[in-house]
């Protein structure tokens, strides 16, 4: 019985909202306003429509991005080689500008012996199982077993084999070497021996005050001229029951290192 209640009066007041609804909305429409039903109606179509919008602009967007999956790819695979031509460009021109920079190195030495031949290392023995290097100039241009080898800084070595088109130079740090040298302030005279990584002056006059700092050049022979610089003391071996005192020089040239060199021809 309760429940009978109840559902009558749920159907009263349904009827009576319904009643209101329909006197405000007859009121408004009246007075010429938009009615709660109207207001209410427009703004579900609108949601539905904005939802609708939303919902077609994903789908689109979703599939011009699918669209355009390859345009990018291609896009990409563009620049990739536009990047490698770049890298590929700068690598020849660092080159070309380390070829500069040699050519500048060398050119005092040329200048001073325009009777040089200017020529370029081209190999390393394997493994420095001697202390040599290989350049690009043979007997074609002159050059001839024992012709003096510099640099802009120094003495190299001396070349020690001939061939038409290349030949070996004989540092001046390989045990083999020997050059006559002089320690420029005093004069004293000595031999300059490759000692591997450096250079040892032997024989110099127990006279001599040598020191840590002092220039060494080359004594007038068979390769050089006197007056090229070979190495800087940086030790001296002063020993008072020798008959001469020896020195560690440093050489002038960085010998790793070597580009262009200056072969001082006959």
């Amino acid at each position: 019985m309760h429940q009978d209640e109840r559902k009558l009066f749920t159907l009263i007041g349904v009827i009576i909202v319904a009643l209101l609804l329909l006197f405000v909305q007859t009121n408004a429409a009246r007075s010429g306003k938009t009615g709660p039903i109207i207001w209410a109606g427009s703004a579900i179509v609108a949601f539905v429509e904005e939802f609708a919008s939303v919902a077609i602009g994903g789908v689109r967007n979703a599939g011009g991005a699918v669209l355009s999956v390859p345009q990018l790819s291609e896009e990409n695979s563009g620049l990739r080689r536009k990047n490698a031509a770049l890298e590929a460009q700068d690598a020849v021109l660092r080159e070309r500008l380390a070829q500069e920079a040699a050519q500048a190195a060398i050119a005092p030495a040329a200048a001073a012996n325009p009777n040089g031949v200017v020529a370029r290392v081209i190999g390393f023995p394997p493994e420095n199982e001697a202390r040599t290097v290989t350049i690009d100039r043979g007997a074609r241009s002159g050059i001839q077993e024992n012709d003096g080898v510099i640099t802009s800084d120094g003495v190299v070595g001396r070349i020690a084999h001939v061939g038409l088109f290349s030949s070996t130079v004989l540092l001046v740090t390989d045990y083999t070497s020997r050059i006559p040298a002089i320690v420029r302030k005093g004069r004293w005279w000595g031999i300059a021996q490759g000692n591997l990584t450096s250079v040892r002056l032997e024989y110099v006059s127990q006279d001599a005050r040598l020191k840590p700092g002092d220039v060494v050049i080359t004594g007038a022979g068979r390769s050089f001229s006197s007056g090229v610089p070979i190495g800087t003391v940086v030790e001296v071996d002063r020993s008072d029951a020798a008959l001469y005192q020896t020195a560690v020089l440093r050489p002038t040239v960085s010998l790793g290192a070597l580009d262009r060199v200056v072969v001082l021809t006959k």
